[in-house]
C-alpha cells in the first residue's frame, strides 16, 4: 500500500503547489492528492525530481460537469488518473429521492470520465451516513450507482458507523481511503474533531489491515484544520514510515 498526503491539509502554508510537493517528498510520503492546481509550471518537474506520484485530485463537481475535458487535460498532464468529487451538500442525501438523483448524477459523470480514461470516486463526509428509509444514505448511493469511493475513515467513525465494515463492504470499488484521525464529539459540527494521526479514536492498524486485504491502493493522510500544517506534514511522514513496514 502507498501513502500520500492530501494537499488541502497544507493550504494555510501559502506555498506553491510544486513547493508543497517537495515538502511532502521531504517528509517521506509516496505521493500527493491535489485539491486544486495553481498556475505553477514547476509541478511536473517537482513530481519527477522527487519521485512522488499524484494518484488523485479533488475537483468540485461543478468543474467536472461544466468542462470535463479541461479538467482531464490539466490533471492528466501531472499524472492524475483518479478524479474525486470531494463534497456534495447534505440535501443531496436528505431522502431516498435525493440519494437516487445524486446516484444518477454521479453515474452520468462516471461514464463521461470513463470515456476519457479517468476513474471517478466520491469522498464522503459524515452526512452521507445519515439514515434514509431504514438504511444509510451511502449504502443507498452504492446500491443505485456504480460510483467508486474514497472512504474517509474519520467521518465514517464520527457518524457512528464502523470504518472497517465500510472498507470491507465496498472493497471492490474503493481504490483509496482517507486516513484521518478524529475524536468523536457529538457537539462538533461533523460529529468529531480532527486530530493528528494516532491521537484520535480511529483504529489505524485494524483499518489498514482490512484495506490491505481489500487491495486498497492508497491511504491518503489528511487533517482538515491542523494548527501547524508543516508539523502535521512531518508527523504524517514519520507515522506512515512505520506503517509502511507493516502494510
Amino acid at each position: 500500500m502507498n501513502f500520500g498526503l492530501q494537499l488541502y491539509s497544507l493550504r494555510d502554508l501559502g506555498e506553491s503547489t510544486s513547493a508543497l510537493v517537495r515538502r511532502v517528498a521531504d517528509a517521506g510520503l509516496d505521493g500527493v492528492e491535489f485539491a486544486g492546481l495553481d498556475d505553477d509550471d514547476a509541478i511536473l518537474d517537482a513530481l519527477a525530481e522527487t519521485g512522488l506520484s499524484a494518484p488523485a485530485a479533488h475537483v468540485p463537481i461543478e468543474d467536472l460537469e461544466s468542462d470535463l475535458d479541461a479538467v482531464c487535460k490539466r490533471y492528466g498532464e501531472v499524472g492524475v488518473e483518479t478524479l474525486v468529487v470531494p463534497y456534495l451538500p447534505p440535501e443531496a442525501f436528505a431522502d431516498v429521492d435525493a440519494v437516487d438523483e445524486t446516484a444518477h448524477r454521479l453515474d452520468d459523470l462516471t461514464a463521461r470520465c470513463d470515456d476519457r480514461g479517468f476513474r471517478l470516486c466520491y469522498h464522503n463526509h459524515e452526512h452521507e451516513l445519515a439514515m434514509v428509509d431504514g438504511e444509510r444514505a451511502l449504502d443507498r448511493l452504492a446500491e443505485e450507482s456504480g460510483i467508486g469511493f474514497e472512504l474517509d475513515l474519520a467521518w465514517i467513525l464520527a457518524a457512528g458507523a464502523d470504518p472497517i465494515t465500510y472498507i470491507s463492504r465496498y472493497a471492490d470499488r474503493t481504490p483509496l481511503v482517507h486516513l484521518k484521525d478524529v475524536v468523536v464529539d457529538e457537539t462538533a459540527e461533523r460529529g468529531g474533531r480532527p486530530v493528528m494521526l494516532g491521537e484520535g479514536e480511529l483504529d489505524i492498524d485494524a483499518s489498514l489491515a482490512v484495506a490491505r486485504d481489500a487491495a486498497v491502493e492508497w491511504a491518503i493522510v489528511e487533517h482538515d484544520f491542523p494548527d501547524d500544517p508543516a508539523a502535521f506534514c512531518e508527523s504524517a511522514g514519520e507515522t506512515t514510515s512505520s506503517l509502511r513496514e507493516a502494510f
